[in-house]
């Protein structure tokens, strides 16, 4: 029993280590780790921030800069299946943009809406879009509010 609980530690530990490294490992080449963070719903922010991920992607290149886009509160809003935004992000998601969907925020809204908000195929449900943040920021990205 003690050495199944070993191998079962060891696993969790090996886990847990590749899904924080995974940001960092995705681009080995990039200069620049980016993260954009969207929490209202206002459609001039959401514009705002994937002009400013083409921005770096343009400046930098596709392979020298490495974004995630964390959407959450009303930000979720912009990774809805049905927002105006769809082919854009489909277009970033093409260069390497990640989205990261609050399942906080998630669980909320479809309390409210009494349906669970239909996402963009690309957002990737994270615990917490702020724990998201830190956890990247640790891994040395950089936080942009725009």
């Amino acid at each position: 029993m003690k050495k199944l609980t070993s191998i079962f530690l060891l696993l969790l530990a090996l886990t847990a280590s590749y899904q924080i490294q995974a940001g960092e490992d995705d681009k080995p080449f990039a200069e620049e780790r980016i993260i954009l963070q969207i929490s209202d719903n206002d459609p001039a922010k959401q514009t705002t921030v994937l002009n400013v991920a083409k921005n770096l992607i343009k400046y930098y290149g596709q392979d020298k800069v490495d974004i995630e886009i964390v959407a959450f509160s009303q930000g979720l809003r912009l990774l809805f299946d049905n927002n105006v935004n769809h082919s854009r992000i489909d277009g970033l998601t093409s260069s390497g943009v990640r989205f990261a969907a609050c399942k906080n925020t998630i669980a909320g809204m479809t309390k409210k809406l009494g349906e669970a908000p239909e996402l963009h195929s690309s957002a990737v449900p994270v615990s917490s879009g702020v724990v998201r943040i830190i956890e990247l920021q640790n891994q040395g990205f950089k936080l942009i509010k725009p």
